[in-house]
């Protein structure tokens, strides 16, 4: 029976991507190196590496050793043609019978062509369509540290088996993989490194190979492992502030790119990545590149309150046209109803930059409209999610962001505390003002919240209060009602999984 287009040399065919050894009708180890079973010649020439840099045998004691001296030289083999230096040191001689693979094209005998000679672009040894594919004899020049990769490369098209497990060596044949064009090699080579213990160093150094590398379909499941890593290592960012403000581009990047990066605010965000990019990119040229094509679409400007976006518009390191841009979708996305909001979220779910989607803040986002006349006066909503409230219980409080009102800072906290009477838990609401100073001024407020079935805002409280630094004010049992009782299933405060919350406050004159 006769099975078109299967690929007996690619592991996903015979072990559904398992990479297991053990499978006995797709080892062809035994053909390798093997003038039995060679329809033509690989014949290798090993050239002396650039001076100080060392091959695999000298070994490296750490992943950071490795990706240095990698990177050096390669630097300097882009700076250095080689025409001179190259001599070749020693020759090998394989005999192959190419395999038929989606790596590379069946190889027909052409006893009559001549020696193809590669030497600055390999890569068109195994490339479908390519003179060297259908060459009886090639001749492949390589540097000293590549021939333990490709060495291991070409066993692996045989026996789907390497013959290190260690890190560097691994990134070694996944390199060779990717410049020889061998996917089922570096899909392998990109499993192994993925079940080997996670580290910061490694993870960065997985975001900072080769963009030929870093593209590559059967490198992104490993790509995307280090960002996960970055993420949840540095989930909360105050916390290792110090670290992060270290991290080179590609770490800051996975680190903003989370939902659950655990902040203050988004304006903390903001503030976090000026500050990062200022000691990174002192150059203020370099630094609106690097902000207006990398960094900048991984803040979440409609997240902002409207007083720091005033500031992005004034702030020297954004180019002005990119951020009137941001600005202005951070306002236009203010203005829409919290449907139309949940609506471009959700639009967002599987986008690289998902500046319409909440992340885990410490301080809940909050919505004000503000008056200066007749009376100075604001109206502030805050939505809080059934999952949010529940966390509360039995002695939690949740925190909004700032908002301001005649010139200072207030803030609403909602809480699960004991009623007055210390008998049952219930849901409270309290309006503090920010400590500044010795000015004190009194506020009058009001509490409101959607309730069913009119689903309209009803008044639950109003109170006056003279504020100074540090006071808070507020109910302690919001609705009148124990906390089972309001979270329950058939709760009338909560619509569609969300409470509803409005504060308004006016400066009594």
């Amino acid at each position: 029976m006769k099975v078109s287009n299967v690929d007996l040399f690619d592991p996903r065919t015979i072990m559904d991507s398992d990479f297991s050894p053990g499978a006995p009708d797709s080892d062809f180890g035994f053909a390798f190196n093997d003038s039995n079973f060679s329809d033509r010649v690989l014949r290798i020439e090993i050239v002396p590496d650039l001076p100080d840099s060392k091959s695999e045998g000298d070994g490296f004691s750490t992943i950071a050793d490795w990706v240095r001296n990698r990177k050096r030289r390669r630097e300097e083999i882009k700076k250095d043609t080689g025409v001179d230096f190259f001599m070749q040191r020693e020759e090998q001689i394989l005999h192959c019978n190419m395999p038929d693979t989606e790596d590379g094209v069946a190889y027909e005998n052409q006893d009559e062509e001549p020696v193809a000679m590669i030497e600055e672009s390999p890569v068109d040894l195994f490339s479908n369509g390519m003179r060297e594919s259908e060459q009886r004899h090639v001749t492949l020049r390589i540097h000293a540290s590549e021939e333990a990769a490709l060495m291991d490369l070409l066993n692996f098209m045989y026996s789907r088996t390497l013959s290190t497990i260690t890190p560097t060596a691994l990134l070694d044949v996944l390199m060779a993989a990717d410049k020889f064009e061998v996917a089922s090699c570096m899909r392998y080579c990109s499993r192994l490194l993925r079940d080997l213990p996670m580290t910061c160093e490694s993870a960065l150094l997985y975001l900072d190979l080769p963009s030929s590398v870093l593209m590559a379909e059967a490198v992104q499941p490993l790509t995307d492992a280090a960002k996960q890593f970055l993420a949840a290592r540095y989930k909360d960012i105050t916390k290792f502030s110090e670290e992060v403000l270290h991290l080179p581009l590609a770490g800051i990047e996975a680190v903003l790119s989370s939902d659950d990066l655990q902040i203050a605010s988004e304006d903390a965000v903001y503030d976090f990545v000026l500050k990062w990019a200022r000691t990174h990119y002192p150059k203020l040229e370099e630094r609106r590149e690097v902000l207006g094509s990398r960094l900048g679409r991984l803040i979440r400007f409609p997240y902002m309150t409207c007083r720091k976006l005033k500031k992005v518009l004034t702030c020297n390191d954004f180019d002005p046209d990119f951020a009137s841009k941001l600005v202005l979708e951070s306002l236009f996305f203010k203005a829409e109803t919290p449907y139309r909001q949940r609506s471009l979220a959700a639009e967002e779910a599987n986008a690289i930059h998902r500046r319409f989607v909440e992340r885990a803040y410490k301080y809940r986002p909050v919505k004000v409209v503000e008056f200066e006349l007749p009376r100075q006066q604001c109206i502030v909503y805050l939505d809080l999610k059934r999952e949010e409230c529940a966390h509360l219980f039995p002695a939690g409080r949740v925190y909004s962001q700032a908002f301001h009102l005649g010139g200072q800072g207030f803030f609403l906290s909602a809480h699960c505390n004991m009623d007055q009477q210390s008998s049952f838990h219930c849901f409270g609401l309290f309006l503090g003002m920010q400590e500044k100073g010795s000015v004190s001024f009194t506020v009058d407020y009001e509490f409101a919240a959607r309730t069913k079935p009119s689903e309209e805002y009803l008044s639950k409280y109003k109170g006056n209060y003279t504020f100074t630094g540090g006071k808070a004010v507020g109910y302690r049992n919001l609705f009148g009602v124990h906390w089972t009782t309001f979270m329950a299933e058939d709760s009338l405060f909560f619509i569609n999984g969300v409470l509803h919350l409005r504060a308004e406050l006016t400066i009594r004159q």
